[in-house]
């Protein structure tokens, strides 16, 4: 939900019986809060369970470290529910479980929900083809085929806007859903009025995956920034990509160069549409309170 989850929103999403996801580097780079005061501001607008999120890509160990601080700092003001991502989650399980917590791993194929298994996390998160930020390559259907004997939970992530969506994948044997699409179009979510009437207008069809973004696939709104963009690497990029030695250097490069512009994209509508969402905008038609939306999901399930 970069740069999306904003302190009112996560609170919001906790406060009507899901569970809201604080992201840091958003939390602090994007909407201004120090990491622990903001963890704290979260805590006067609810007192429901948060969590968060530690996206743990290789590249940079001064990144590396801040993430560790973050975790230790989240550990500190209580937070015991954590999402990794991007990289292998054994140090951040083991310091999160040591305290009590929970880890659930974002995967979008079988070879890595093995090395998930392998460093010990309590849950797996199935991120699809039909997911925002970083999509996999399989439907909903074959990745929990692949993921169902590993002997963990599997939540689903990607294609999930309505409670129609939410019972379909519950049905599948999912163990819950996570959603983020559905909760940009929302009056908590300060994301631009711009950015939310683009997922209303949008269709599956007008969501494409883009390599410029952190070098691998990113699900965006197709607008006339990304048709003047383009979706591709270049040539070169392409080739360091591929080599073990380089492909991690390249996507931390390639996301803290447009991490300012996705932040500016999602607030001010006088920037270039750089909007991230997933396929879940095909339900998506009416800016709705976080409460609403929820309370229609709940009522849905049998």
């Amino acid at each position: 939900m970069y740069p999306c989850s904003n302190p009112e929103l996560v609170a919001a999403i906790s406060r009507g019986g899901a569970i809201g996801i604080v992201q840091p580097v958003s939390l602090t780079r994007v909407h201004g809060h120090e990491f622990r005061e903001g963890l704290r501001y979260i805590r006067t607008l609810t007192d429901r369970p948060v969590g968060m999120n530690a996206l743990i890509e290789g590249s940079s160990k001064r990144y590396l470290e801040q993430m560790d601080r973050w975790v230790d700092v989240a550990l500190e003001e209580g937070i015991r529910f954590f999402v990794t991502s991007l990289g292998k989650p054994d140090r951040i399980a083991r310091t999160v479980q040591a305290a009590g917590g929970v880890v659930y791993h974002d995967v979008t194929e079988r070879k890595w929900a093995l090395k998930a298994v392998e460093s010990g996390v309590d849950g797996l998160i199935a991120v699809n083809r039909r997911a925002g930020g970083h999509p996999g390559p399989l439907d909903p259907e074959a990745l929990l085929e692949s993921l169902a004997d590993l002997g963990l939970p599997v939540v689903s992530a990607g294609g999930i806007g309505t409670p129609a969506d939410v019972r379909r994948v519950l049905e599948l044997g999912y163990a819950g859903v996570q959603m983020g699409t559905r909760f940009i179009a929302t009056p908590e979510c300060t994301a631009s009025d711009a950015y939310k009437e683009a997922i209303l207008e949008a269709d599956a069809d007008d969501i494409v995956w883009s390599e410029r973004i952190t070098g691998v696939p990113v699900s965006v709104i197709r607008t006339e920034t990304i048709e003047r963009m383009g979706t591709s690497a270049g040539p070169l990029a392409r080739r360091l990509l591929r080599h073990p030695r380089t492909k991690h250097w390249v996507r931390a490069w390639y996301t803290w160069r447009s991490m300012g512009t996705l932040s500016r994209s999602a607030m001010d509508p006088s920037a270039d549409a750089y909007w991230q969402a997933g396929r879940s905008v095909d339900g998506i038609r009416r800016i709705e309170p976080v409460d609403t939306i929820l309370r229609n999901i709940e009522e849905a399930l049998p």
